[in-house]
């Protein structure tokens, strides 16, 4: 390990040391939005290339990405306006850059194709300027179709913990799940069968299009991209920087949004529930449902009388803010409320940090460990500070 990611590591352990003993559960921290960029289309994903450039990457919807590096550069990083089907829930969904990307230079973007609208998870490449990448230089490495415009999830990211991608697929659109994609693990046309799950491959291995890592789950005796099943739209999903821990942004139907977490010792198979419940609430049927096999109940839920589509985030591991190590942040798009989630002598405690006016359609990680949050409406990105 470097010097320079020793010192950070134990900055942040003894952070968290003086966190914990201080507070000691007391209060969460009041939080502020510092103004970092604007100027953003609709706005869907905040990466970073893990480079030590300390660039941030922006996803605008229509097929663009802008880099965020002393202000917003002019040239676009990638524009495949012309490849990508946009407008409402679908588009150019997100941007994640694999271990090593510095050596590599390479990345990944998941988007909903002209003219059908199906996923497309896609490699593409960089010119010989790092701030540049090359349109022509794509590989299409896996394809789903959608059956309806909506729920086609979007988020990808790799596990700090076993380098594998991870992608979340939506159940298809529509309202409550019709064809019960979310539960379904057989084979299907058009990979339908990979819909309502969280998927993880493995793209770095050299095999083409890419390989179904061996300690993926069996599912009915067979192994697959499928690493876990029952989601609705997994519109955000996030790894603790720090513990692996995967956090799920599922989005509800009519009643219930919900927040699902895995510790990094999961290996996988969990049945988040849907389209037999939603969130903790039985949805098909109406009552008396039984959990399917394998379920995992969300750690933290809301109701619609708090908003109506929420945006999972990150898990603060920075040492600028003090006490915000160790939180959870997440958000509703409709309402704008900011909740802030953490472990508690009990399990976990949720609160209402802040009630905004944007629409909240993505939080971001720093190379640093600060969250982001960007406004789709107005195309704003703001640092979460204390």
């Amino acid at each position: 390990m470097a010097r320079g990611s020793l010192c950070r590591s134990l900055a942040i352990v003894i952070a968290m040391l003086l966190t914990v003993s201080s507070a000691a559960w007391a209060q969460f921290p009041a939080i502020t939005f510092i103004p970092v960029a604007g100027g953003f289309v609709s706005p869907v994903h905040i990466a970073n290339a893990g480079d030590g450039s300390g660039r941030l990457f922006v996803v605008e919807q229509g097929g663009t990405i802008r880099i965020i590096s002393g202000g917003v550069l002019p040239v676009p990083f990638l524009d495949i306006t012309a490849k990508v089907l946009s407008g409402g829930e679908r588009g150019l969904l997100s941007v994640v850059f694999p271990p090593q990307f510095a050596v590599k230079q390479y990345f990944y973007v998941n988007y909903t194709r002209v003219p059908d609208g199906a996923t497309v998870i896609a490699r593409y490449r960089l010119t010989a300027d790092p701030n540049v990448a090359n349109p022509a230089s794509e590989e299409i490495l896996l394809v789903v179709s959608q059956p309806f415009a909506n729920h086609n999830g979007g988020m990808m990211a790799f596990g700090p913990v076993d380098g594998f991608l991870y992608i979340g697929m939506g159940d298809g659109g529509s309202a409550g799940d019709p064809n019960n994609y979310a539960q379904n693990v057989n084979p299907l046309p058009g990979n339908r069968h990979l819909l309502g799950k969280l998927l993880r491959i493995d793209v770095e291995s050299g095999a083409v299009p890419y390989a179904i890592p061996s300690t993926n789950p069996l599912f009915g005796g067979v192994r697959s991209e499928i690493w876990s099943r029952g989601l609705r739209n997994p519109w955000k999903f996030s790894f603790d920087s720090l513990t692996g821990a995967l956090y799920i942004g599922d989005v509800g139907q009519n009643r219930r949004e919900e927040i699902d977490r895995r510790p990094a010792s999961s290996k996988g198979k969990e049945n988040y529930g849907w389209r037999v419940l939603e969130g903790s609430r039985c949805f098909n049927p109406a009552t008396g449902c039984v959990p399917p096999p394998g379920y995992v109940p969300p750690v933290a839920e809301y109701t619609h009388k708090a908003g109506c589509s929420v945006t999972g985030g990150y898990v603060y591991r920075g040492v600028e803010f003090a006490g915000l190590q160790g939180i959870y942040f997440f958000g509703d798009f409709c309402s704008g409320i900011v909740w802030g989630l953490r472990r508690s002598p009990a399990g976990f405690e949720k609160k209402r940090l802040a009630d905004t006016a944007f629409s909240i359609s993505t939080f971001g990680e720093g190379e640093d460990g600060s969250v982001f949050v960007a406004d789709y409406a107005l195309g704003n990105v703001f640092k979460i500070a204390q």
